[in-house]
């Protein structure tokens, strides 16, 4: 598990035969308990921040800030910090009880791992109240809240004060959007390093499905966070997956342009990541 902190190169199947890297792949993951859900919900929502805050369109700000309304409804329906906490409580327990072990373990890296997820969890504990509470107390971001569920409510004549900032300056608008995430920073630093342990806790496994199904039982004596499913970007279908945290299936999906999803009459070759971490 550990050898996977930082992410080592896996080196067979796809990976090997015709893909240089992970982009070459298309990954499927299926969380296994709703805490790894809203993490995942969390990753993707902090990616498209990422991606619409590089951009210098007004429509790339409004992007970002429609993000960031998203993350402060995620925040007020979860007590995001809490679960992010207890499943950094989860890993620590899961490292010091392997930092037990005598053989195929690096213990310097054990313990920098330790260490790692330990300063992540003190920073959660010292920021006040959830995160993005501190952007309610902004009235330009209240109003912005307040007409979020109203299909282009925030046009110049709905939030003219809006409207102004947008047509400001760039740099002005960069400096209160980096002021607006900050509250979400510790949560986001936290979620990063979770996830990037999840996923490197096994290697992928080649597996093959009989005429596009497949259905694997899980050890429930073993911690099963997540299943990826990873497919070559040429395969011509898509994985469907379903199931818990003792069994799960996978259904490999041809969708026809105009028609309805059938399932691949075929064998289906692809890897299968069960992520234990």
């Amino acid at each position: 598990m550990v050898s996977g902190y930082n992410r080592p190169p896996v080196t067979h199947g796809y990976f090997a035969e015709g893909a240089d890297s992970l982009k070459d792949l298309i990954h499927y993951e299926f969380p296994l308990n709703e805490r790894i859900r809203l993490l995942v919900r969390l990753e993707q929502l902090f990616a498209q921040l990422d991606h619409f805050r590089q951009g210098a369109t007004v429509w790339d700000v409004r992007s970002a800030v429609f993000v960031l309304i998203q993350l402060v409804e995620l925040s007020n329906r979860s007590d995001l910090r809490s679960e992010v906490m207890q499943e950094l409580d989860r890993q620590i327990t899961s490292l010091n009880r392997m930092s037990g072990l005598q053989n195929g373990v690096d213990h310097r890296m054990l313990g920098q791992a330790i260490e790692h997820l330990e300063a992540l969890n003190r920073n959660l504990f010292a920021e006040p109240g959830k995160p993005g509470l501190s952007l309610m107390e902004d009235d330009l971001f209240k109003s912005l809240m307040q007409r979020s569920n109203l299909p282009g409510g925030a046009t110049s004549f709905d939030l003219p004060g809006y409207h102004f900032w947008l047509e400001g300056s760039p740099e002005r608008r960069a400096l209160q959007i980096n002021q607006w995430i900050r509250s979400f920073q510790p949560v986001r630093d936290a979620v990063d390093a979770v996830m990037n342990f999840i996923r490197t806790s096994a290697l992928p496994t080649r597996e093959e499905s009989i005429s596009g199904f497949y259905q694997k039982t899980l050890d429930h004596t073993l911690p099963y966070q997540m299943v990826r499913i990873s497919l070559p970007r040429t395969a011509l279908c898509y994985a469907e997956i379903s199931g818990g945290r003792h069994r799960f299936t996978v259904r490999f999906m041809l969708k026809d342009d105009g028609g309805r999803p059938v399932q691949v009459p075929d064998e289906v070759s692809f890897h299968l990541t069960c992520c234990l971490f």
